[in-house]
């Protein structure tokens, strides 16, 4: 047990040593003038290279690599919105599977019954107009004809009850 903590404590200390006799020669290569002005031409040198790369890419047509990552970022945004949209389309699509069409059918059911009053008060309307006017007295065709205006009018009204509850379905869906 104490041999392996006097390694321990070695190893520690020849680390410690190590380090610091790391950073004093990069100190003092920094504070060499003729190092570090070696450096800076050197780093300039790799801009001056850099530019001189895109120019030249450019020149040729083809993409920098600052062109490739703006067309990343730009891919994954359209990629992001459609994933949006493809969300909604499946939501929209679910809700229209889940519509039944019972509410329409019984409102085309209840019209289709207020069209057959419509006609069944009509026909009894002309069987009538014809007797009176084919025998010459007018006073019973003008009452006949307000009748059948009130008749119309009373039919047009069950035709709108008809609707209204399928109407007002209609209108609680929409505003969802």
């Amino acid at each position: 047990m104490e041999g392996s903590e006097q390694e321990k404590g070695f190893r520690e200390r020849m680390t410690r040593q190590g380090e610091e006799a790391i950073g004093k020669l990069a100190q003092e290569l920094l504070e060499n003038p003729m190092v570090s002005g070696a450096l800076s031409a050197a780093l300039e040198t790799r801009e001056r290279a850099a530019r001189a790369q895109e120019v030249a890419m450019s020149a040729l047509n083809l993409p920098s690599a600052s062109d490739i990552e703006r067309l990343t970022r730009r891919l994954r945004s359209v990629s992001q919105r459609l994933e949006g949209v493809e969300d909604v389309l499946d939501r929209l699509e679910r809700s229209v599977d889940g519509l039944d069409g019972a509410p329409v059918e019984r409102r085309l059911a209840g019209i289709e019954r207020a069209v057959e009053r419509i006609e069944a008060r009509l026909n009894e309307l002309a069987g009538s107009a014809a007797g009176p006017a084919a025998t010459g007295t007018e006073p019973a065709a003008a009452g006949a004809t307000q009748t059948s205006a009130k008749a119309a009018k009373a039919t047009a009204a069950e035709a709108k009850a008809a609707e209204a509850p399928a109407g007002a379905k209609r209108a609680g869906a929409a505003s969802r």
